[in-house]
């Protein structure tokens, strides 16, 4: 294969669902710039006309893939000996069996659509739902001919479903098509792997069109996948991923070509576009991953309070979900409560960031139950940050509210005959959501504005968050991040940032609580692990659940990391537990209504990641 380095080019770009014409300009704009240099091949991301997910959107309005078709066209006209790779959605005209499109990719050149590839194996786990609007293709490899659908493909030289592209020989799939390698993966999802198939006519390049979310450890299954893959068939693979952030998900880029030998020979930029021309042979540049996912490349699945790799790549995950979600949605500006605590500063510190700091807004919102020091803290954070900041005490509010209730209550105590809660939240949840209230009325009346919800990953679990109150906001930056993970994430902030040390060390310092009520023994602020239990134990049974699917006995009998360091009794060790699933069933409802947020974990409480009926908050955790 003698091939110049300029001869393929990897386009990694971050599309807009359902913008098709948008998408287009970018795409042909990448097409030229690759004729420019006089390359023999550019490859596109997976769904890249349409943008990956597109959802319910294209069989609610189907006249976007019309569009998507259209443009299709527009761009074959303009290949030459320049080749493209695009992906899109295929409508599957004339056919009265299945779904009603193809998740597929078009072989573009010679001002003709060549050839096209349709996605066999169609995700349905975590954010994919693939098969809820796409039918898989029957057929793996490239497929031509002039009957085929409306396009009028030419004939092509191609054996065994690989495609001739200017002497070379393709085979080309479509994300999860290069994902059930079965001497790889210990349980194949799907019947069959593509990737073996095309192997067989021994192509001289394997080529995955992908959109692939970032989470953690994800990297090393996909670094480890790839290598496997092309050592095993002894063929490069490039892998040509999308960047960018789609609502929860968020997808890192860095994609990458790997030699026949199983060694990484080209990758591109991590959560930026990038435009990398490669060579088969000789590889192209290297850019670095976030700082730290090198070291994780072979690590075990364990439970670790080790944070360090992962807070850059959960830094920029975090932050272009934020910018994708503002800038693609037309918002410009976030308003949210500064409590002086650890999850409102983290939250303040991502949107400076993201947005600049002329940008966000800091609302101290004091309670008579806050304390100086808080007030103090959150005016030092928003000093700091150089962000704007107000104070809005919230006593008169909250008295208002109480003398409303109070009859209230009277009546409906007289008519229901009692049944009163012997413990009521009613005064930490008016507080709560009297702070709402001024964050939503500052978004209603400032154009491009919305609140900003600041739970964590862990107090969610616990259902430790008022709806309508601390949940309550346009988007929620951080909560798919554990609190321990949190704590790590804010000193990595102070010492990774442009402007040092933004979040005071007090904040980090200061045990974490809402400040809603008082905790009777000790006649002080109620803390959250009084309420709860050690944020390291917590945090290493959400681990546990989420990633090795543990049982409530499992736990009983494992040993867990924090005891490890600090003597636990069993007897307190089970009414942890029994704390932990007593409060995860009761705040099932809250997940559900969740405001969108950026998907950083290996699993998580996303509505979009995990389902799980509201009503089933009986189950039996424990077994028998």
């Amino acid at each position: 294969m003698d091939l110049n380095y300029n001869n393929i080019v990897m386009a990694q770009l971050n599309p807009l669902p359902g913008c098709v014409e948008k998408n287009a300009q970018k795409v042909m704009q990448s097409i030229k710039n690759a004729q420019k240099i006089n390359s023999d091949l550019i490859i596109f991301p997976e769904l890249t006309l349409m943008g990956y997910p597109i959802m319910d959107t294209i069989d609610r309005h189907p006249v976007i893939v019309e569009e998507n078709v259209n443009w299709l066209k527009k761009i074959a006209e303009i290949t030459d000996k320049t080749h493209a790779i695009v992906g899109f959605v295929e409508p599957r005209n004339g056919q009265i069996v299945g779904k009603r499109y193809y998740n597929a990719v078009a072989i573009l050149g010679d001002g003709k659509i060549k050839g096209i590839v349709r996605k066999s194996l169609l995700p349905t786990y975590s954010e994919f739902n693939d098969y809820r609007y796409f039918e898989p293709s029957p057929v793996v490899g490239v497929q031509s001919g002039e009957t085929l659908g409306d396009f009028g493909f030419a004939k092509i030289a191609q054996g065994e479903g690989l495609i001739d592209i200017n002497g070379l020989k393709c085979a080309v799939v479509i994300c999860e098509d290069g994902w059930n390698d079965k001497d790889f993966f210990s349980n194949p999802l799907y019947n069959f792997d593509p990737v073996e198939i095309l192997a067989k006519a021994k192509p001289d390049v394997i080529i995955n069109c992908s959109a692939s979310p970032t989470r953690s450890k994800k990297e090393q299954l996909k670094h480890n996948l790839f290598s496997f893959t092309s050592k095993k068939y002894q063929i490069p693979i490039i892998y040509v991923n999308q960047v960018g952030a789609i609502d929860d998900i968020s997808f890192d880029g860095s994609s990458r070509v790997y030699n026949s030998n199983g060694e990484l020979i080209a990758r591109g930029k991590s959560f930026e576009e990038d435009f990398i021309p490669i060579n088969l042979e000789t590889g192209g540049k290297i850019e670095p991953l976030t700082r730290g996912l090198e070291k994780t490349l072979t690590e075990q699945k364990v439970f670790s309070l080790d944070y360090e790799p992962d807070l850059e790549r959960t830094y920029k995950t975090i932050i272009q979900g934020i910018r994708d979600y503002f800038g693609k949605n037309s918002l410009k500006r976030a308003v949210l409560g500064l409590s002086g605590g650890l999850d409102s500063s983290v939250c303040a510190t991502l949107l400076t960031d993201a947005l600049g700091a002329e940008n966000v807004f800091g609302v101290s919102m004091p309670s008579v139950i806050t304390s100086q020091e808080s007030k103090d803290d959150a005016a030092q954070l928003a000093k700091n940050l150089r962000i704007n900041f107000a104070t809005a005490p919230i006593k008169e509010m909250v008295n208002t509210i109480n003398e409303q209730l109070k009859p209230l209550f009277e009546k409906v105590e007289k008519d229901w005959n009692g049944n009163r809660h012997k413990n009521s939240y009613v005064q930490d949840n008016v507080q709560a959501r009297s702070r709402a209230n001024l964050l939503w009325g500052i978004a209603n009346e400032f154009e491009a504005t919305i609140p900003i919800a600041t739970s964590d990953k862990s107090e969610l679990y616990m259902g430790y968050a008022t709806i309508n109150g601390d949940m309550s906001g346009g988007f929620a930056p951080i909560a798919d991040v554990p609190k321990t993970k949190l704590f790590a994430l804010a000193r990595w902030l102070n010492k990774n940032r442009e402007v040092k040390n933004a979040i005071p060390e007090a904040i980090i310092l200061k045990p974490p609580g809402a400040e809603l009520a008082i905790n009777p023994k000790t006649g002080k602020p109620l803390k959250a692990e009084e309420a709860l239990m050690p944020y390291e134990f917590m945090d290493e049974v959400i681990w546990r659940i989420e990633n090795k699917h543990e049982s409530y006995q499992d736990m009983i009998n494992s040993t867990f990391l924090y005891e490890t360091k600090n003597n636990v009794t069993s007897d307190e060790k089970r009414a942890w537990l029994d704390k932990f699933y007593k409060r995860m069933s009761g705040a099932l409802y809250k997940w559900s209504i969740l405001p969108p947020s950026v998907i950083v974990e290996g699993r998580s409480i996303n509505k979009n990641d995990y389902r799980q009926p509201i009503t089933s908050g009986k189950i039996d955790y424990k077994g028998s």
